[in-house]
């Protein structure tokens, strides 16, 4: 898949703009300058001094998507990239202005989350359903989400005193070792978990019509998938099948990106 998380969040949040460019030619990171930097998108091509936003674009696409700040800027690369340190504060600060409705996606599920826990009660937030209930006599906070398939978050319970000082929500999740280990969670990482499950789900649905298409999967990486195929092939028909529209997902816009080789997998 090209760019599915970003795809995913988006459709989620209802970040138009963001949809709108995955519609029309997919050229986020040059879409994305443009609206952090406020310059024309036809500026930020090869030979442009506005190209060297580019790169900017990238790496707030790539790592800003769930709340992250300069930290998480700092783990994709940015300063491996040449950015200076003192860029990243603004860079942050953009990009959450260019993407309003993913910011709050943030905030709309992270308060959901807290009070189907708090209050015992049903929550709503972007379409997706927050429930409590019980597995093998444990409490459980539950995420429905638009295929059907449930998250589940054993023990939930909320913690004062958490993350920027505010009441913070905290579940069983299991550790190395398979040791339970009570573990604190906020909008931003749920809003992970959410897009990621529905991402599997989009892949998940895509597998199976791969096979009815004929084709053999013999595994899958995160959002790739691997076909043994007879030389020759066309990589185009499979590219159509994951473009394919999703039923329980209106509105998401997918596209395959692939390559053929006759040598093992590595990661493109």
């Amino acid at each position: 898949y090209s760019a599915i998380e970003a795809r995913v969040i988006a459709w989620l949040a209802g970040e138009h703009w963001v949809n709108k460019v995955f519609a029309g030619d997919g050229r986020i990171y040059e879409a994305t300058a443009a609206q952090m930097f406020n310059v024309p998108v036809e500026r930020i091509r090869h030979g442009n001094p506005e190209y060297a936003l580019r790169q900017k674009g990238k790496i707030a696409t790539l790592a800003l998507g769930y709340a992250g700040g300069t930290g998480a800027l700092t783990a994709m690369g940015a300063l491996r990239m040449g950015l200076a340190e003192d860029e990243l504060p603004d860079i942050v600060n953009r990009w959450r202005a260019a993407n309003p409705n993913i910011v709050q996606l943030w905030s709309d599920i992270g308060d959901a989350a807290l009070s189907c826990v708090q209050d015992c009660r049903m929550a709503i937030a972007a379409g997706l359903v927050f429930r409590m209930t019980q597995v093998n006599k444990t409490p459980a906070m539950t995420i429905l989400l638009p295929n059907g398939r449930l998250l589940y978050y054993l023990s939930p319970q909320i913690i004062e005193g958490g993350r920027f000082n505010q009441p913070s929500l905290h579940y069983l999740d299991a550790k190395s070792g398979g040791v339970m280990q009570l573990t604190p969670t906020f909008g931003g990482k749920l809003t992970e978990n959410v897009v990621q499950a529905i991402a599997r789900d989009c892949l998940c649905l895509t597998l199976k019509r791969l096979e009815n298409a004929g084709y053999q999967a013999v595994m899958h990486i995160h959002d790739e998938v691997v076909i043994e195929a007879p030389q020759g092939a066309s990589l185009q028909p499979v590219l159509d099948v994951m473009a394919r529209p999703i039923p329980w997902a209106p509105g998401l816009v997918l596209k395959g990106a692939g390559f053929k080789t006759s040598d093992y997998y590595m990661k493109d």
